[in-house]
Formats: structure tokens, C-alpha cells, sequence
């Protein structure tokens, strides 16, 4: 039989999706020692396809961003949409000046997987099947994890610092704080697979198409195997009022609208239905002595405007940039994670205000960008439309999110 054993490291990240694998590899890439531990064995089915700019240059920073290219994924230059008045509009990310003018439509076993690989050619010990069976606490403080890799022995593991990133698990956070639930956001999401679905073209080519029904709305988005991903989202209260199973409830509402089921007149559903609660929630705690949390560990938005990958994988880049000075100068470590919860908190409070707003689907366009303005661009230099696409982007041009003061001189890194 085997016997426990005892192994150290700089960092233990619970989860090996984008935010874990993200901060694993940007740290493995600074020297720091990581030992990642990963509940499934990747590749995984992820839902979550459709990213924004805002993850792009970490994707860059990765030196992965060919790959993506190369492996074929669907350029997304912005987003089409069927909401408010005044019928069909879209945006294109180039309109509010990033850096980088395209995104990606991806597979998520693909991209996750490529990710924690990414992870791995960097330096960090990837343990796949493993199962977080205790937190270790000292005095108040985490110290470390026991874990067991499927069908093994239990180890421990000592760490000057543990990083949640288990998703809605929240392995390390239900132990350590407590959740705070929107109730005015408690959706569920029923979706499936098309093939033969018409595809948009000219300049909205790539895009997500978004399509408010009654009762909620639809996403529709290009895969490139040239599938279509094909998701409804509603109020929780109001789907179990209709009786219908989910399946049905997805079929009433494509005959309800107006573009998606003429996009979808000649297609041919190639997969089962998936359901899960899109039930927006943030803890009451980011981070404390010995640990921290990223990803859907800490936070999860409403999936309106597609931010959950890139929320997570700019929380892992500040964390990547936060993590050695902690580490190095403990006296610092308390104020640092203070200025990581308070920049993501901002974040999280603009985007849940923003997808408020615009869930009221009876206004014009312009109500929605004049919004957009007053979050991130008070002082009015831009103009408002280009201030809806910064935010919509996941970017925001005037405060760059999740940037900390690491120096303790007051400049952001």
C-alpha cells in the first residue's frame, strides 16, 4: 500500500482551467515553483466559446497566439445583436482602438487544453485527476493542500501560497468565505450544437450573434469543425413557471424569434442538450492569509457579454504580476491582495451595473452606449458608442483593469 508522502512548492493552483493555467504558466515563467492540481483529464468540455480582446494580449504574453491562428479557431471582430429598439445592430472591436482588433470563437476542450499545455512547456508540475481532499490550515493561515491523483496515494503538499481556481467548485473559497448571490441574475442556460446553420457574413463575419426573444435570449456562435453553438438564457423563476423541460423551452423560444430560426431552418442538431444555472455570484473574500482566489473561484458574471475568460485570465495576470513581490516581501503581501480584490471588484461592479442596464431590452441603442460612458469615461473624452465597445471588449482604456501597485511606489505594474 502506498503511504502519504510531502512535497513543497513556491504555489499550489487548484484548477486547471484558463485562469489556473494562466497563472501558472506566467509564473512558472518568473522561476516561481508550481504545482498545479487538476480535477479532470484534459481535454474537458468547457461551455464559454466565445472570447473578447481583453484576453488577447495574455493569450500573447503566453506566446500562444499563433497557435491559436494556426490551429484554425474563428476570428470574432465584434458582435452582432437583436436587442432594444430599433431591429438588428453590431460593433466591431476595432471601433474602440485596442491593441488587438480580433478575438476567437473556440472549442474549449481545444483552447483549455492548449492552455494548461502551455502551462507545462513552461515549468509547472500539472498533476491531471487529482482530487483536493483537505485545505491545510496553521494558525489562520493556508499552508497547503492534501490531495490524492485518481486511484494513488494521498500527499500533502506545503505552499507559501494556494490559488483557487476551481470554478463554481470553489474547493479552496466554500472553506474560506462566503458567497454573495445577485438575485436579480438568477438564469438558467439550456444550449445544444447545429450543423448546416447559416453562417453571417461580409462585417459580421466571426461575430456572435445575440437575439433577444421574450423570456430572454439566444447566443449563436461560428465554431470552426462548422458547427454553430446555439444557447438560450432565462430567468430561472420564469423557465420553471413554463413547465416545459429545457429542451422544450429552447424549441418555443427559436420559433419566437425573428433571425435565429431562419439561421437555423436547414440545420441539423448534432448534440444532446446541456443545462446549467448561469447564476451570478461573487464571495465575500478574494484572498487572505496563504490563499487567493481567480476565475469563477471568486466571481461569476453573467455570460451576456461573453467576459468569463477574459476576467479570469486578466485576475491570473495580475496575480503573475503580484505573486513574486508577495512572496518576496511578506510584510507587503497583506496590502497587495487588498489592491487585487479592490481592481477586481471594480471590474466585476461595472460589468454586473452594465449587463443590468442593458437586460432592460426596451431602449435605444444610444441609451446603452451613453451607460457604457458613464462607467468607464465619465469625464466624456470619447465618444459614447466607442466607450460601449471598450467595455463590451473587457478593456477599459482610461483605467487598465487589474494593473496593481507591486512597487509600493504608487506605478501600477
Amino acid at each position: 500500500m502506498e503511504t502519504r508522502s510531502t512535497e513543497t512548492a513556491d504555489v499550489v493552483i487548484i484548477g486547471g482551467g484558463p485562469a489556473g493555467s494562466t497563472a501558472a504558466g506566467l509564473l512558472a515563467q518568473q522561476g516561481i515553483d508550481v504545482i498545479l492540481l487538476e480535477r479532470e483529464k484534459f481535454p474537458r468540455y468547457h461551455i464559454g466559446e466565445s472570447l473578447i480582446t481583453g484576453c488577447v494580449g495574455v493569450i500573447d504574453e503566453l506566446g500562444i497566439r499563433d497557435r491559436l491562428e494556426n490551429f484554425g479557431f474563428v476570428k470574432k471582430f465584434g458582435g452582432s445583436l437583436v436587442w432594444g429598439k430599433g431591429g438588428r445592430w453590431s460593433f466591431n472591436f476595432a471601433e474602440g482602438d485596442p491593441e488587438f482588433t480580433n478575438a476567437y470563437n473556440v472549442r474549449r476542450a481545444d483552447f483549455d487544453a492548449m492552455l494548461l499545455g502551455r502551462a507545462r512547456e513552461l515549468g509547472t508540475r500539472v498533476l491531471e485527476e487529482a482530487i483536493v481532499k483537505e485545505v491545510l490550515l496553521e494558525d489562520g493561515r493556508v499552508t497547503g493542500v492534501r490531495h490524492a491523483v485518481r486511484g494513488g496515494a494521498e500527499t500533502e503538499i506545503r505552499a507559501k501560497l494556494v490559488i483557487d481556481a476551481s470554478g463554481q467548485a470553489r474547493v479552496l473559497g466554500r472553506h474560506l468565505t462566503e458567497v454573495h448571490w445577485h438575485e436579480d441574475l438568477r438564469n438558467v442556460a439550456v444550449w445544444t450544437y447545429f450543423q448546416g446553420g447559416v453562417s453571417l457574413t461580409g462585417e459580421e463575419t466571426g461575430n456572435i450573434f445575440i437575439e433577444h426573444v421574450p423570456g430572454g435570449w439566444f447566443w449563436y456562435i461560428p465554431l470552426h469543425d462548422g458547427t454553430h453553438s446555439v444557447g438560450f438564457v432565462t430567468p430561472a423563476n420564469e423557465a420553471g413557471e413554463t413547465r416545459l423541460s429545457m429542451p422544450e423551452l429552447f424549441t418555443t423560444k427559436i420559433a419566437e424569434s425573428v433571425h435565429l430560426k431562419k439561421y437555423l431552418e436547414n440545420a441539423t442538431r448534432v448534440s444532446a442538450y446541456r443545462n446549467a444555472r448561469d447564476w451570478s455570484y461573487a464571495c465575500d473574500r478574494f484572498a487572505g492569509p496563504g490563499w487567493m482566489l481567480m476565475g469563477d473561484a471568486a466571481a461569476f458574471v453573467d455570460p451576456l457579454f461573453s467576459t468569463g475568460v477574459t476576467l479570469a485570465m486578466l485576475a491570473a495576470r495580475s496575480v503573475a504580476h503580484a505573486v513574486p513581490v508577495m512572496l518576496g516581501n511578506p510584510e507587503r503581501a497583506e496590502s497587495i491582495a487588498r489592491g487585487y480584490e479592490k481592481s477586481y471588484r471594480e471590474f466585476l461592479e461595472n460589468i454586473l451595473s452594465f449587463v443590468r442596464f442593458f437586460y432592460d431590452a426596451g431602449l435605444n441603442r444610444e441609451a446603452y452606449y451613453q451607460y457604457a460612458q458613464q462607467l468607464v469615461d465619465p469625464s466624456r473624452l470619447f465618444f459614447p458608442r466607442k466607450d460601449f465597445v471598450t467595455l463590451v471588449s473587457g478593456l477599459n482604456s482610461l483605467n487598465p483593469i487589474f494593473e496593481l501597485d507591486v512597487t509600493g511606489t504608487g506605478t501600477r505594474s
